[in-house]
């Protein structure tokens, strides 16, 4: 199995490559991802709803040694992280993070709660500090709100959002 410092690398560079190539290759990718991700967490989720989507990052804050906190108020999901390990890890390198490093969460997220009935709201705060706050909750009008503070929100698959190369 591959460490997670050099897998989080290798994906960094996957991105920086097909960005080259063009938006839409990244853009693809991150598609190919979610649909994967839709077969791995979607059933689960669509189940068991923010409970199953709340055990599922708490385990894996426990496994990726995140600095932050996962907490299940009511009908709110919300992972507050204080310090990402990924985008630190991309970071921490020559080579630079890709500059749309932290979309790639949304991209693979957006797809899997579709899927359960829920909603997400990723705000990056910056692309550039390793820390974030992601809402997930089954009201639309809900997230609709949190989308509207959001400081810089992640919306991977509206190319008007993303910055240019």
């Amino acid at each position: 199995m591959i460490p997670s410092d050099h897998f989080v690398r290798f994906y960094n560079e996957v991105f920086k490559s097909l960005d080259r190539k063009g938006r839409v290759h990244l853009v693809d990718y991150w598609h190919e991802l979610g649909r994967l991700q839709v077969t791995e967490l979607g059933d689960r989720f669509k189940t068991g709803g923010l409970e199953a989507a709340y055990e599922y990052w708490q385990r894996i804050f426990l496994e990726e040694n995140c600095e932050g906190e996962v907490k299940l108020n009511g009908d709110v999901l919300e992972l507050r992280m204080h310090k990402c390990p990924s985008l630190s890890k991309a970071m921490d390198n020559d080579a630079g993070a890709h500059g749309l490093y932290c979309d790639h969460c949304m991209a693979w997220v957006e797809p899997v709660m579709a899927h359960a009935g829920l909603h997400a709201v990723f705000d990056m705060e910056s692309r550039t500090e390793p820390h974030c706050v992601m809402r997930v909750t089954r009201d639309k009008k809900k997230a609709e709100e949190f989308a509207k503070h959001a400081k810089l929100p992640s919306t991977p698959y509206i190319p008007a959002s993303l910055p240019p190369r």
